[in-house]
């Protein structure tokens, strides 16, 4: 590269991703391959339009490249239609937004603080001057159970639009059959905002909401989907649906979609249709159940009271009096990559939060078993039991690393 620069800086997040352990429950690594795509000429092509439906000639290739990643995606979720062309997840699910509502609209959406994301109506997004919110959050912290009967009652009496299931800092299993019933009750469409999960659902280790009646998944192709950034939108077998989104996501929201992260989101499907993905998806879920049973036996309280799924949500402020942003900064210098979080109704601010998210994505991506990710756990925990320990925290470190070189990242997963 002759940007010296620029280049000092990619090797340098190079040497931080390969020495260090990567426990951001949206972060995970892509394949040579899907960065291969990424990185490809595909780049330098405007597509604006669908294939086959161009407002630009020379599109031999990527009408077949977007197609294919269009008919790989409704195999991995057993669906009828997707847009591939969202550029990320909050894109598509505001893109959705506008396909299917009015000005003034209702959407019933999980709470911010109870593990909901902020386009799923947080009063500091656009959206909610947009658009009217209403929430529901967890009966109980400490169980993860949703309050369904409350939820029902304030469905009925608000007539939601639309009501999404989905989260970002969530870690027990969602009843879809309940959230498409309450629906159905009050003639609202059902989505699922599965970005952090879709890699689970597509690798059969989590129900599919399409199973159990929901219209629309919403979710983003990283995280467990272990794909380029980027924004998909399925629709089950509603074709009307699935006109209005293709409509709303253009010529409605986005111009030119990026053609070579299409490119890479087909490579990425690809890759996620093989036994060998659905093997990965399945170790994700033992791996985060290991970490968060030594975080029990630790006494350390977790929101939900473990896990079903990638995520795990610790109350480290409230458990042993470490502050997220400060348990984010000292497990950042023994190599451990993690986020300060808040936790239901936190009393702290959210720079400075009583939690801690953490999950099992990348490093199952490495080959860590329940073995290795115990160790990490009683790592953790150590460290922020010791945050002002050099000693420990030199010797935290020096292990990590060693385990790092021993898994190291792959370039290829199938």
């Amino acid at each position: 590269m002759r940007d010296k620069l620029i280049e000092k800086l990619i090797k340098g997040e190079e040497k931080r991703q390969r020495e260090g352990l990567e426990l951001i429950p949206s972060e995970n690594y892509v394949s040579q391959d899907v960065l291969t795509a990424n990185g490809s000429v595909f780049t330098n092509k405007y597509s604006e339009g669908y294939p086959g439906r161009r407002y630009y000639g020379g599109q031999d290739f990527t009408d077949q490249v977007e197609r294919l990643a269009i008919e790989r995606a409704c195999k991995l979720f057993n669906c009828k239609f997707a847009n591939v062309q969202p550029h990320a997840g909050a894109p598509a699910n505001v893109a959705t937004y506008f396909a299917l509502l009015e000005p003034g609209d209702t959407i019933m959406g999980m709470d911010l603080s109870h593990g909901g994301h902020l386009t799923h109506g947080h009063p500091v997004t656009y959206l909610s001057k947009i658009f009217k919110f209403i929430r529901y959050k967890m009966k109980n912290p400490d169980t993860g159970e949703i309050d369904y009967d409350e939820m029902r009652e304030v469905a009925k009496r608000e007539k939601p639009k639309v009501i999404m299931a989905g989260f970002s800092a969530y870690t027990r299993e969602l009843d879809y059959a309940k959230f498409s019933s309450i629906a159905k009750e009050v003639g609202a469409i059902c989505i699922m905002d599965a970005a952090h999960i879709a890699g689970l659902i597509a690798g059969k280790a989590a129900k599919n909401p399409f199973d159990y009646g929901f219209d629309i998944i919403l979710t983003t192709t990283h995280k467990t989907l272990r794909g380029p950034r980027g924004g998909l939108i399925l629709t089950r077998d509603n074709e009307e649906l699935a006109k209005k989104i293709d409509k709303s996501v253009f010529p409605g929201f986005q111009g030119g979609p990026l053609m070579q992260a299409i490119a890479a989101k087909a490579v990425c499907f690809g890759e996620a249709l093989t036994p060998a993905f659905q093997k990965y998806a399945k170790q994700i879920i033992k791996n985060a159940k290991a970490m968060a049973e030594v975080f029990k036996k630790n006494n350390i309280r977790l929101m939900g009271g473990g896990t079903d799924n990638h995520c795990i949500l610790a109350d480290i402020y409230g458990s042993i009096g470490v502050t997220g942003k400060e348990g984010q900064t000292v497990l950042d210098e023994v190599g451990i990559t993690l986020n300060m979080n808040m936790i239901a109704d936190d009393s702290r601010k959210p720079l400075d939060p009583s939690g801690i998210r953490f999950g099992t994505p990348a490093i199952t991506t490495r080959g860590f078993k329940e073995k290795e990710c115990k160790r990490v756990a009683e790592l953790m925990i150590e460290v922020l039991k010791n945050k002002d320990d050099k000693k420990v925290k030199d010797k935290v470190h020096k292990e990590i690393k060693a385990l790092a070189k021993k898994f190291p990242i792959p370039k290829r997963f199938v």
